[in-house]
């Protein structure tokens, strides 16, 4: 029904940048919020960063600073920017999107993830 794309994981030195995207799409109404997980190895996974309707956002206190959430409506994509990163960002990171799908005029809310790009920072 719906399928979410990632793209822009690399493999990139300490302070430098990357930019994710990650397009939503299939059978969609509306996109309540988008975000960001990512999980490293030996570890849980953890909110990075997410994005309500009306541009609201919230990050993780270890990205707050260096990262910044965006969203683009009209493309169903959400973007993250990370810049000055550290090796300690090294993890998966995984696209995640609550998306309204209507059946017989009714909303029925449903919670999508991505596939996972891999982002590694080489100290």
């Amino acid at each position: 029904q719906v399928q979410l794309v990632e793209s822009g994981g690399d493999l990139v030195q300490a302070g430098g940048s990357l930019r994710l995207s990650c397009a939503a799409s299939g059978s969609i109404f509306r996109i309540n919020t988008m975000g960001w997980h990512r999980q490293a190895p030996g570890k849980q996974r953890e909110l990075v960063a997410a994005i309500i309707s009306s541009g609201v956002t919230n990050y993780a206190d270890s990205v707050k600073g260096r990262f910044t959430i965006s969203r683009d409506n009209t493309k169903n994509t959400v973007y993250l920017q990370m810049n000055s990163l550290k090796p300690e960002d090294t993890a998966v990171y995984y696209c995640n999107a609550e998306v309204l799908t209507m059946y017989w005029g009714r909303p029925v809310p449903a919670d999508y993830w991505g596939q996972g790009t891999q982002v590694t920072v080489s100290s």
